[in-house]
This record gives structure tokens, sequence and C-alpha cells, in this order.
């Protein structure tokens, strides 16, 4: 494990080509870490020395079940009210420095490849508290109760205590890194850790109804997106809408890691905004 990439901003020069990889059609979008420019931070209310880059967010038609945020937090930074959407839930992946988060009264310290799943309707607050910024991704979903499930409790860990799981049949070249039991119906998204040893493949076009987030970490692979296969190195993000296909190939010279979001583990919506019936 070499490090957790992370946008370092600024502006090209002017003697830069403007071309380079971005894509955004109607079943994907691919923003190559070329676009982590200053120009398109932002700000967000109740947060101290705080900017970040938002990455995706709901659109009709298109992904519409998350945000994700690459936020940036200067020493002595953060905010005591992070979120006023009580009913979001919240998955944070620290890439560098230290922050101390608290949930509900409880206080964790997170470094470098920490993680923590913070419940909706959690009070919590964010401070970052060594030498150096901290940079972490922030994903939110509106959590989606279901009957007679329990709501997931709050919980903190890190990459490097989380065993990767080896994919069937693949003799360790494609593994998860699983923060939570796929069989733990109390959640209704999953956020982990893919990693591919180089030449570790997706062996098939994987087409299915969840929605992806994927921030690659490390390395570098081909992707197949939709029809395109698109080169993807440490620091680009692809943001896929249900069934759009996919496939990797991991070309090396070292392992190919990526944060992914998917949503799991509910009944599809019949009524409201993409379904048919109205909401009741």
């Amino acid at each position: 494990m070499t490090g957790y990439h992370f946008p370092k901003g600024g502006l090209p020069p002017q003697t830069s080509l403007m071309t380079q990889r971005a894509v955004f059609t109607d079943a994907y979008c691919f923003i190559p870490k070329g676009c982590f420019s200053d120009i398109v931070t932002s700000y967000l209310p109740a947060w101290d020395k705080t900017r970040l880059w938002l990455i995706a967010r709901p659109m009709t038609g298109f992904s519409e079940t998350f945000s994700q945020y690459v936020m940036e937090v200067e020493p002595g930074g953060g905010s005591d009210a992070p979120d006023p959407e009580t009913g979001a839930e919240h998955v944070l992946f620290v890439n560098d420095g230290l922050i101390t988060l608290t949930i509900d009264g409880e206080g964790h310290e997170l470094d470098a490849g920490g993680y923590a799943y913070i419940p909706a309707g959690s009070r919590w607050t964010l401070l970052a508290e060594g030498a150096s910024p901290a940079r972490f991704h922030w994903v939110r979903k509106l959590y989606e109760p279901a009957p007679g499930v329990a709501h997931p409790q709050a919980f903190v860990t890190s990459d490097r205590d989380v065993k990767p799981i080896p994919m069937p049949d693949t003799n360790g070249a494609w593994a998860t890194t699983r923060f939570t039991d796929p069989a733990d119906l109390r959640h209704d998204m999953h956020v982990n850790i893919v990693t591919f040893q180089p030449g570790g493949t997706i062996p098939f076009e994987e087409t299915h109804v969840m929605e992806h987030g994927l921030f690659v970490l490390e390395g570098k692979a081909v992707y197949k997106l939709n029809q395109d296969w698109v080169e993807v190195e440490a620091g680009d993000f692809m943001w896929l809408r249900a069934y759009c296909p996919q496939a990797c190939y991991a070309a090396g010279p070292g392992p190919f890691r990526y944060l992914l979001y998917k949503d799991v583990n509910r009944h599809a919506k019949l009524r409201g905004p993409g379904a048919f019936g109205p909401a009741r």
C-alpha cells in the first residue's frame, strides 16, 4: 500500500493542453484527476477552514441515491454542525491527516485509512487536529428504513484493520475490503475498497441496478464504462448510473485500488420520483 491519492488543487500552467480525459454521458461520468483544480472547489455553511470538491450529487435520470465530497480541512478547522439533513447517513474515509470525530458524545481519532460510519440522526462533530490539512471522502445518502429491521449503529475502523476478502476463483487477484457484512440488512449502502493485483480483472461486464461512485486511491487500470475502455489512474473519479456496464483490467505495476459506493438491500421504489405510482 503506497498511500491514498488526494487532489493537489492549484491550476495547470497556461502552456498546458486543455484536452484531457473528462467525459459525461447518459450512462457514466468520468472526472480525471486533472479536473480537480482550485476553481471548482466549494465551501459549506458551518464548516471552518474547509474547502471541498463536490463530485457526485443526485441527478434525475442519472445517479439518484447519493452525494460524494472530497474534503480538505485546514488544521484547527472542522464543524460542530456538519450536515443539517438529519435523515442522511454518512461514511467518511480519511486519505491524509488527522481528524477527531465525535459521534453522539464518543470521540475517535482517525488518520490515513480511517473509516467511519455515522447513522442518520446522529449528533456528530469533526475537527482537524494534525499539523497538516485533513483530507477525506464524505459519502452521504438518505437512509431508507425497512420494516422489522433495526437501524445500524455507528462504528469506526481502518483500512489497516479489515482484511480484504478475495473474490471466488481469482486467487487473490481481485479482493474487496468490506467494512460492513453484506448480509447485514440494517445497511442500505456499502462503501468498500476494491483491490486488483497487477493483471487482475473483472472478467465480465457487470450490469446491475446499483449505482456507483469509484474514486481511484492507488495504481492504474483500463476500465470499461458502458461501451468505452478508459485509462484510469490514482485521483480519477468514475460515477456510474444504474445498469451502466463495467469491467476492469489492472495494468500494474502495483495494486489498483478504489473506494466504491453502491446502494443495496432495499426494495425498488414503485412510488414517487423515478417510479410509476404517485407518492403517498
